[in-house]
């Protein structure tokens, strides 16, 4: 599979890098507007075809047998994003009728498979498509991890490869006959990756996103833009989560507050912007010692406060799916 990082077809064989202002190679106007003037790609752009993409209907096709689509966004780095987007994965998938596929589009630094235990693995092709890597036998996971020769190396990609790569993960991935819930780990921000996610799920009906952030005023800034952005982008917002709210000793298993919320917290956010509060998270150093070791911390630690936090979300969060159906 590594073979497969190195022939994209979204690169469209251009000779030099997009300039800047580029409209894109997959636009009606490539080749033909002012920024085209003396680039070098300027012939390839137009000759390209033009229109809607034709791979969308088969993401529909492939995607169909999903029940619900769940983004999971931040707009700001160092959240504990993808932390939660695994504590979510196991949680579903506790539930052994439950089938739940888990994919990580964070493409620069994907961390889900060491969170999940299984970094190490390798996704195999086969007639029906990519075959994901299963950490049980109802939990599924899809990285770019899977398709790196090593640990440590570096994705250096462009917008255009990283656009392909979510294609391939959406399109080729053979999830099997039915999944109940398929989570979308997406990088921080309202960048190329949550544009391009949006745009080849229109017909699949993504059924919300779910915004994660910290109680301090700086990392609500970055918030307010990626609700923004849902908005705008026509994304329903199933609620937002506050993780490291508070910490909590492992041993007296008191609370206390490390991020202060000096506005008011996610809480305030969701009553001035009228979106949903599923709740908030206290922050457990177990946390990251079991995603280091790539277990589940809700099965390991399930005296923890943030247990009981963590699973109260998770069930909001399912009755809010299942009464949208």
């Amino acid at each position: 599979m590594s073979s497969k990082l190195e022939k994209n077809p979204t690169d469209y064989n251009l000779v030099e890098p997009e300039p800047e202002h580029c409209p894109g190679p997959e636009s009606e106007n490539a080749g033909k507007t002012d920024s085209c003037t003396g680039c070098a790609n300027q012939q390839i752009c137009e000759s390209l075809p033009k229109g809607p993409d034709p791979d969308i209907p088969l993401i529909t096709d492939n995607l169909s047998q999903i029940k619900h689509k769940v983004l999971v966004l931040s707009g700001k780095g160092g959240v504990g994003k993808s932390t939660f987007t695994t504590l979510l994965a196991w949680c579903l998938s506790a539930d052994e009728e439950v089938e739940v596929g888990c994919m990580d589009l964070d493409i620069c630094g994907p961390s889900m498979p060491r969170m999940l235990g299984c970094h190490q693995e390798l996704v195999h092709q086969s007639n029906s498509g990519i075959t994901p890597v299963y950490v049980a036998d109802n939990l599924a996971t899809m990285s770019i991890q899977y398709m790196l020769p090593d640990d440590d190396s570096a994705v250096i990609w462009r917008g255009s490869k990283k656009n392909a790569l979510i294609k391939t993960f959406l399109k080729d991935v053979d999830w099997g006959d039915h999944i109940d819930y398929l989570i979308i780990d997406t990088p921080p921000g309202t960048s190329d990756e949550h544009i391009t996610i949006n745009k080849y799920l229109k017909d699949s009906v993504i059924d919300g996103a779910l915004i994660v952030t910290t109680p301090q005023e700086v990392a609500l800034l970055d918030v307010r833009k990626e609700i923004d952005f849902c908005r705008k982008a026509g994304i329903n917002i199933l609620g937002l989560v506050e993780n490291m709210s508070g910490f909590v000793c492992p041993g007296c298993h008191n609370e206390s507050k490390i991020f202060r919320a000096t506005t008011g917290g996610g809480k305030s956010l969701c009553k001035e912007l009228n979106i949903p509060f599923l709740g908030s998270v206290p922050l457990d150093p177990r946390i990251g010692k079991a995603c280091d070791n790539g277990i589940s911390f809700v099965d390991e630690y399930p005296d923890s406060p943030a247990t009981d936090a963590i699973l109260d979300i998770v069930e909001q969060l399912r009755d809010t799916l299942e009464d949208s159906k």
